[in-house]
């Protein structure tokens, strides 16, 4: 379990003042977003109730050519060019058009926040938001520009709807990581550990992160982690668990900029969030700059920024019907019949460079050319 680093007892002093741009949330997308603020001469503030690089909340495996765009890879701890799947009573072994690292999560952080270190951090719960106005544990703190990066609990949203599991569009897992090596990445598509999800194995140098997912929130997965655990000859330890968004929501709400998981933008059927989280955060982040820089307004921005995640919603919407329908049959031997037809290497290449089109890493390489809309007017 993460040990809580967060100001406490006397150092934990009132908090409050007047920002340019307050971003809530300091993993992935948040951190990002900073990123992309570096330099723009704006009293940014990025608030978080952890330490940077605190708390991890995830596998940490994503695109190995994300990692090295964004200059982050000295946090890689180990890489794979292939991706075995277990059924029941097959194993597949699929060349990858790309590769996926594992990484240390505290030092991507870390690496991450250097580059946007123009940024005041400061460590605060933060409770909701009036206006421009977001509430803390430690004080109230305003800004024209509001950033919400804290996850799926879409902290400083006023719209009323089904937040909280079980009726949240939220997926459940949980994720040891017992000291072992290993060589693979792997993924069990088998029903005797959850019906409609699947389970995991991600070496990272010296521990192996094993979890099990369920599509369905109600689905508790603890046992069906210990059991996937042990069957591999580990015993579990350090148990991680979270709530995975796999529905995208709205990227702005009066005014606030949304990204990460906050937005859902959490590719559903594969729960992979985090070149997501970058790819989301490099964006709005832009959008801020433009800003900051007097060549659009909020309102031009938060329209753009909208428009940026919403020509993603068709990509989102046909992962969410694959994965209602593998729920439905990952039971039966329908599956295995399509796994054999998805190991043919002209297929495997064809979905999987489709599939990481989704989020391009060249996206970080582009800049702030690479927006939704025309570049905008500058405003009068």
């Amino acid at each position: 379990m993460p040990v809580r680093a967060t100001k406490r007892g006397d150092e934990r002093t009132p908090l409050s003042g007047d920002w340019d741009v307050i971003v809530c949330g300091a993993s992935f997308a948040g951190l990002a977003v900073a990123r992309e603020l570096q330099g723009s001469g704006a009293r940014v503030l990025v608030i978080d109730r952890y330490e940077i690089g605190e708390r991890q909340t995830s596998a940490c495996a994503a695109p190995t050519e994300w990692l090295v765009n964004l200059g982050l890879e000295a946090s890689i701890r180990q890489t794979f060019g292939d991706l075995v799947v277990h059924r029941p009573k097959k194993t597949y072994s699929w060349r990858l058009p790309f590769t996926f690292s594992t990484f240390d999560y505290r030092q991507l952080c870390e690496l991450l926040r250097a580059q946007g270190d123009d940024a005041v951090f400061e460590t605060a719960k933060v409770d909701g938001r009036t206006g421009n106005v977001v509430h803390t544990d430690r004080g109230d703190l305003t800004a024209p520009l509001i950033v919400d990066a804290l996850g799926w609990r879409r902290a400083l949203s006023n719209t009323p709807e089904p937040i909280q599991p079980p009726e949240a569009r939220l997926s459940r897992g949980l994720e040891v990581h017992p000291p072992a090596t290993g060589k693979d990445l792997e993924l069990w598509l088998d029903p005797k550990y959850v019906p409609a999800g699947y389970g995991w194995a991600f070496p990272a140098d010296g521990e192996v992160r094993i979890g099990v997912g369920s599509f369905d929130p109600r689905r508790k997965v603890k046992d069906e982690t210990v059991q996937l655990t042990q069957d591999l000859g580990l015993e579990p330890n350090a148990y991680q668990g979270n709530w995975i968004p796999h529905e995208l929501r709205a990227a702005t709400e009066d005014g606030v900029f949304f990204v990460g998981d906050s937005a859902g933008h959490c590719l559903p059927l594969t729960a992979e969030g985090i070149r997501t989280a970058f790819y989301f955060g490099l964006a709005a982040g832009r959008e801020l700059r433009l800003v900051l820089d007097g060549r659009q307004n909020s309102a031009q921005a938060l329209e753009r920024y909208a428009a940026f995640s919403e020509e993603t919603r068709w990509q989102f919407r046909w992962l969410l019907r694959a994965q209602r329908g593998f729920g439905r049959i990952n039971a039966s031997a329908v599956t295995d019949r399509l796994l054999d037809l998805m190991s043919a290497q002209t297929f495997i290449d064809y979905v999987f460079t489709h599939y990481f089109e989704i989020a391009d890493p060249r996206f970080v390489l582009d800049g702030p050319a690479r927006t939704a809309l025309p570049a905008p007017a500058v405003p009068a």
